[in-house]
């Protein structure tokens, strides 16, 4: 497949896939010592993380999942809603907060943390998330269905003034996990290893506790076990496991 074809293909995919961005389904509820905000990503719904929730929960974490529309909508309107719907719902004493993004929802939660003094908060995971921008923006931004997708998605450039460039390095620990999707013959596109939107080296951030990569496409990541895994395993001990994992749950 050539690099324009498979391009196409996982933003065809992507785009598709947002006209069913305002389902939702309730965050499930469990009780536990520790909260985890869980964010999606853009042109999603809270029902795009409800596997990960489940996974969350099933580890004894207790989860809020965090719905918001992106379409159409800027980075600071987005921040905004987002902000209101976390500060509203901090628990008042006792419990450690941790935070998780897929995506868009990684830098959101990066950016409400930079104005957002969180009393105990424990840690963050970013997965796939486009800290560096992504040269998919760059390469596209004059194409229809990134006109279609709004002011967050146009942000998203590896542009020094782009929104994931403007937020500050993270002062509390923070876990990466980037995808690796196909044959890597997009180099036109996306450079080095990607996840079929996001280019690997574009995941990292100065700062960053850990790293990790495994084999997914960015749309799949979300649903991956080894990524539930990867996630629970940073949020208790602070690192990831260096090796594919087996169930740990």
């Amino acid at each position: 497949m050539t690099a324009l074809k498979k391009s196409l293909l996982v933003l065809f995919i992507f785009v598709s896939s947002c006209v069913c961005a305002n389902q939702t389904i309730p965050a499930p509820s469990a009780g536990g010592n520790d909260v985890v905000y869980l964010l999606h990503g853009l042109g999603r719904s809270k029902f795009a993380m409800w596997v990960l929730a489940s996974r969350l929960e099933d580890a004894g974490f207790s989860v809020n999942n965090i719905g918001y529309p992106s379409i159409n909508k800027t980075p600071q309107e987005i921040l905004k809603n987002i902000s209101e719907q976390i500060n509203s719902s901090l628990p008042e004493k006792g419990q450690t907060v941790h935070f998780v993004g897929h995506s868009l929802g990684g830098l959101l939660i990066r950016a409400y943390l930079e104005k957002t003094n969180i009393r105990n908060l424990g840690k963050v995971v970013l997965i796939g998330t486009p800290n560096r921008g992504t040269t998919l923006v760059d390469n596209y931004k004059d194409s229809w269905w990134m006109q279609m997708l709004g002011p967050a998605a146009l942000s998203l450039s590896t542009d020094g003034n782009s929104f994931p460039n403007s937020i500050a390095k993270p002062y509390y620990p923070v876990g990466i996990i980037a995808g690796i999707y196909g044959d890597n013959d997009n180099e036109d596109v996306l450079p080095g290893e990607d996840d079929g939107l996001v280019p690997l080296e574009s995941t990292k951030i100065d700062g960053m506790t850990d790293f990790i990569s495994i084999e997914s496409s960015h749309y799949m990541m979300r649903y991956s076990r080894e990524v539930a895994d990867q996630t629970i395993l940073f949020l208790r001990h602070g690192r990831f496991k260096k090796k594919r994992l087996m169930s740990i749950i």
